[in-house]
């Protein structure tokens, strides 16, 4: 159990360092054109590639943190990265943070302590194949919709677009804890769940962006993050045998609701470019 609270923390370490690191890298070229020429600029810029480094041990540590741990730890730990982020920001990038936010942080510490107390540790119970194929169906449809989206009027589309991508992470997380490597390892090609984890990260990472582009970071982060919480704890507890310690759920929800409510209020600091101009944001 240690270890999946050491991954989980790294995990958010990881993710909320990595947000500052590319915002850094992206300053100097906030003015350049989104384009294929951007992208190649920013992979010769050293805190970008290293915050996309930290952003792949971060994902390592959560597979980890994932394999003992319960969803609504792993995924409340994860959203809280925001708060790394804030404070990484505020030393370094200047960003002021406001009473409300440190409260927000006070209240985020509060609410994983809780969590961590709650939290039983076991392996997650294996998926049935049929449910397995489920989840698969599952993300065709989420990207179905987020794509039916990306055509509805803006104000619409934001919203709409951070759902599907709470969903595409919610579906990573659920996949990473239900999938079992096979023997011999390269049955694992053959697996629902694996092109389930695949088509889910690929939704949320792009439905994420899009809805970006449409919306405040604010909306769109706050929505993400209810979503890749809240429907992952409820599938963990439905499917997977999620638990917390006996006589410990009345603390794990309070755990739950005070962190996912702590990142709902820091959101701003959830995307580098909100990172980057966070003095302005912070009046």
């Amino acid at each position: 159990m240690i270890l999946g609270l050491v991954a989980a923390l790294a995990a958010a370490v990881a993710y909320g360092v990595a947000s500052v690191l590319q915002a850094v890298g992206s300053r100097r070229l906030a003015t350049a054109a989104p384009d294929a020429r951007l992208l190649l600029r920013l992979l010769r810029s050293a805190p970008y590639v290293a915050g996309l480094a930290l952003d792949a041990a971060g994902f390592a540590a959560t597979v980890v943190a994932l394999r003992v741990l319960p969803l609504f730890v792993v995924e409340s730990a994860v959203a809280s990265s925001v708060g790394v982020t804030a404070l990484v920001a505020a030393r370094w990038l200047g960003a002021r943070l406001l009473r409300p936010e440190r409260i927000a942080l006070v209240v985020l510490g509060v609410g994983l302590v809780l969590l961590a107390s709650s939290a039983e540790a076991e392996g997650g119970q294996p998926l049935s194949r049929a449910w397995q194929w489920v989840m698969l169906a599952l993300s065709l449809v989420v990207a179905a919709a987020a794509g039916a989206a990306t055509r509805a009027p803006r104000n619409q589309a934001a919203p709409l677009l951070a759902a599907a991508a709470g969903l595409g992470f919610g579906g990573v997380g659920i996949a990473a804890r239900a999938l079992q490597p096979p023997s011999p390892w390269w049955a694992i090609l053959g697996e629902p769940l694996l092109w389930a984890l695949v088509i889910d990260g690929v939704i949320a990472l792009a439905a994420y962006a899009a809805a970006l582009q449409r919306g405040a970071v604010t909306v769109v982060a706050a929505v993400t993050f209810a979503v890749e919480t809240v429907v992952p704890a409820i599938a963990g507890y439905a499917l997977l045998g999620d638990r917390a310690r006996p006589g410990f759920l009345p603390v794990a929800v309070v755990g739950l609701v005070l962190t996912l409510g702590a990142a709902i209020a820091l959101a701003r600091y959830s995307e580098p470019e909100s990172v980057t101009n966070g003095p302005s944001a912070a009046g």
